[in-house]
């Protein structure tokens, strides 16, 4: 007893009479004497001691630490969050002042008073230490905070096996510590340390820094949290695990109770403010953290795709370990195109088209705005991760297998098109000086090999050479129609808006295929799988033989809708850091692709596809409410079922079929919300799907009227002779939309 007493004593004096400079060589001896062995410090001598001290370096590098990314819609909507720690930084006036006067109560009650290390409480430490045979740190918050910035920044930077724990510090690393904390404290003020300590402090595996904390074990904001709740977190940090209020309960109360003890002994709160707290329950309200795309609160495959397009951009970093550095801890706000009232709209539709069906046909739709290439809206009838009923795949129904550089997209790489490539030849017809009405003998169904196909330029695609293709590029010796009644001579356009195959041979047959080629690669149009172009000199490409990306293929659409006017799809408005500078983003990119007059021809022809074609059976209500164009598509095994509809303000491709087989399976008898088809078509699903879809969504997108072609371009045909009379594949005044003719898309 003797003994304490002198120390007591002996601790009161050397605290009053010891100056800053006196300690900032004297603290480190002190410190060492009670956290090492005795034999570490054997031989040396004070004053090298407090040389030694002052030789350490005093810079300490505080940057932001990790930080939650946010990922939002255009309108402001979270779409996803993405952490290593969960982190979310706010200034100390947004924090509750229970929780900083609880955690000064509990951590270190001098903090306001010492100059990063505390002389008393080394004293005291050492008296406990000596006297009960205690292990009693001495460590201020101060200290506490330099630890964590300095493993912070251990871990940004990928050394993780270098972090060193409070119970292994060397006599070094603790007086190391001292000296970078009495260097801090000349540096910054005490509410700026103790505001870098609350935002970095881990409470929890899912919660780094006080916001995130408040949030995940109670579900509010840090401003917001009681007394009670703040000195639950208060007390946690001296040890997450042992006083987790979710696993060890009592200890946790335990550990809250003795924090508002020491807050009433300090004069921090009042008799009444503590008693009523210690009566009080844990009230825990747990919201379990959720990140990464498969937690996205909406639009989870569009979530991937942008998360796709960051990791691949070397803007964000020169390799994909920067990448993930900056989207995992780099508290970027990523603002997307996307609007949440079309996402909602078009999940909700692909949900109600084919949500949970048992045989997993795949339904999607995604919007595009014309003359932007603003991605709207991306939805298809899956979940991303297992759920017991659903349909699951983390394959994106509506984008490409890679991007132009090789690099992963994660989608399912595209499906065959169908007629809704019959356009693009269409289109051609038109640039090369032809009308819209003029006839072509669409009951041609041979062209035999050696069949002169004109192609001007002198590439070489696929097994032809020029010479070859002047010759014959391929045969197509049976032809054939959805439809009998149709193989006959009709005007081009007629063709086009009925979905005839053998019109689209007809008119092809007089053009140069390098043309189509050309129109083709003008709106984007490429293979879903490897990114190379459509080959438009393999006959089965002018009816839709190779997968394109629906997202793709809304693009193009959208390319006749904006006059002409090619953008790139793109996702991403802005990317913004944690300070709110801007990074490296993505932007509108334009170019005039197809002649204007030309898209004005194309568009006149599809607005008839609804009207009196091949579309004729799909909601006219859509119709009515804005100028509007489409066209249908199927494969020939029915297996990609299309419409792509347009109007002046948006284009969205809707897709039904089999997303995750290649088409091999055959659309045929199967049974969706309880009908049963004995084959599918583009306008008996996709289409209602489409149109339920645009009469929600399209007001959102104000068109106006499709300009119309000029005069030359559209001369008043002939009458359309009546097709002979034949039993119909399809009820009376069904429209002819066409399954692909032979030469047959790759099934």
């Amino acid at each position: 007893m003797a003994l304490k007493r002198f120390l007591s004593r002996a601790a009161r004096a050397l605290a009053g009479m010891l100056g800053f400079v006196v300690v900032s060589g004297i603290c480190g001896v002190l410190v060492a004497s009670f956290i090492v062995p005795a034999a570490a410090l054997a031989g040396t001598g004070v004053s090298r001691s407090i040389s030694y001290f002052n030789s350490l370096p005093t810079d300490l590098a505080v940057q932001t630490p990790a930080q939650t990314t946010r990922m939002v819609t255009a309108d402001g909507k979270l779409i996803a969050s993405f952490y290593d720690e969960n982190r979310v930084r706010v200034p100390l006036k947004n924090m509750s002042p229970f929780i900083r006067n609880a955690l000064v109560a509990i951590e270190d009650s001098r903090f306001y008073e010492h100059s990063g290390v505390d002389t008393q409480g080394v004293l005291r430490a050492l008296t406990s230490n000596i006297t009960r045979g205690e292990r009693q740190g001495a460590s201020t918050l101060t200290q506490q905070y330099v630890t964590n910035v300095a493993n912070e920044s251990l871990i940004s930077a990928g050394r993780e096996d270098q972090v060193v724990l409070s119970g292994q510090k060397s006599m070094g690393d603790k007086l190391r510590e001292m000296r970078l904390a009495m260097a801090l404290e000349k540096k910054y003020t005490k509410d700026q340390i103790l505001e870098g300590y609350l935002n970095i402090v881990f409470f929890n595996r899912n919660a780094y820094g006080i916001e995130a904390a408040a949030q995940y074990f109670f579900s509010v904001p840090a401003s917001k949290l009681t007394l009670p709740q703040s000195a639950l977190l208060a007390g946690l940090v001296n040890s997450p695990s042992f006083y987790d209020p979710v696993t060890n309960p009592k200890n946790s109360v335990k550990r809250r109770n003795q924090v508002l003890d020491a807050m009433l002994e300090q004069g921090k709160i009042t008799k009444k403010q503590h008693d009523a707290a210690k009566a009080s329950g844990v009230g825990l309200k747990v919201r379990p953290s959720r990140q990464g795309c498969a937690a996205a609160a909406i639009a989870p495959y569009f979530c991937d795709y942008v998360t796709h397009l960051i990791l691949n951009n070397p803007a964000f970093g020169p390799d994909t370990q920067a990448r993930e550095q900056k989207l995992y801890r780099g508290g970027l706000t990523i603002t997307t195109t996307l609007d949440s009232r079309l996402q909602a709209a078009a999940q909700a539709q692909v949900d109600s088209t084919a949500g949970a069906n048992p045989a997993k046909w795949g339904s999607s739709l995604v919007s595009v705005q014309p003359g932007t290439g603003k991605i709207l809206a991306m939805a298809q009838n899956t979940v991303f991760l297992p759920q017991r009923g659903k349909f699951d795949t983390q394959l994106n129904f509506n984008v490409d297998s890679k991007d132009v550089n090789g690099n992963d997209l994660n989608g399912a790489g595209g499906f065959q098109p169908g007629s809704t490539m019959k356009p693009f030849t269409f289109a051609e017809w038109l640039h090369e000086g032809r009308t819209m009405t003029e006839t072509v003998d669409a009951s041609k169904r041979e062209y035999p090999l050696g069949f002169r196909w004109r192609s001007s330029c002198g590439k070489v695609l696929g097994a032809y050479s020029t010479k070859q293709r002047r010759a014959g590029l391929e045969a197509a010796d049976d032809l054939q129609n959805a439809s009998d009644g149709y193989y006959r001579k009709m005007p081009v356009n007629y063709g086009l808006y009925n979905s005839i195959n053998t019109a689209t041979f007809a008119s092809a047959s007089q053009l140069d295929f390098c043309g189509i080629q050309n129109m083709v690669d003008a709106v984007g149009i490429h293979s879903g799988l490897d990114g190379t172009p459509v080959n438009m000199h393999q006959l089965g490409n002018l009816l839709g033989a190779t997968g394109v990306a629906p997202l793709h293929m809304a693009n193009a659409f959208a390319t006749f809708a904006a006059d002409g006017r090619y953008c790139e799809p793109f996702a991403v408005l802005r990317v913004a850091d944690v300070a709110g500078q801007p990074l490296p983003g993505q932007a509108p990119s334009c170019r005039d692709a197809v002649d204007k007059d030309v898209a004005r021809g194309v568009n006149a022809a599809l607005q008839d596809v609804l009207k009196v074609g091949s579309g004729i059976y799909i909601n006219p209500k859509v119709q009515s409410r804005v100028p509007v164009a489409a066209k249908t598509g199927t494969n020939n095994s029915n297996g990609a079922t299309w419409v792509l509809g347009y109007t002046t303000g948006l284009a969205t491709a809707s897709f039904f079929g089999d997303a995750l087989e290649g088409q091999q399976r055959p659309g045929r008898n199967l049974t969706i919300n309880g009908k049963f088809y004995s084959r599918i078509d583009g306008y008996m699903i996709a289409g209602p799907q489409w149109a339920n879809y645009m009469l929600r969504v399209a007001s959102l997108y104000p068109a106006a009227a499709f300009p119309k072609p000029p005069a030359a371009m559209v001369r008043k045909p002939p009458p359309a002779p009546r097709p002979p009379a034949a039993k119909p594949a399809r009820p009376p005044g069904s429209p002819a939309t066409s399954r692909p003719a032979t030469p047959a898309p790759r099934r």
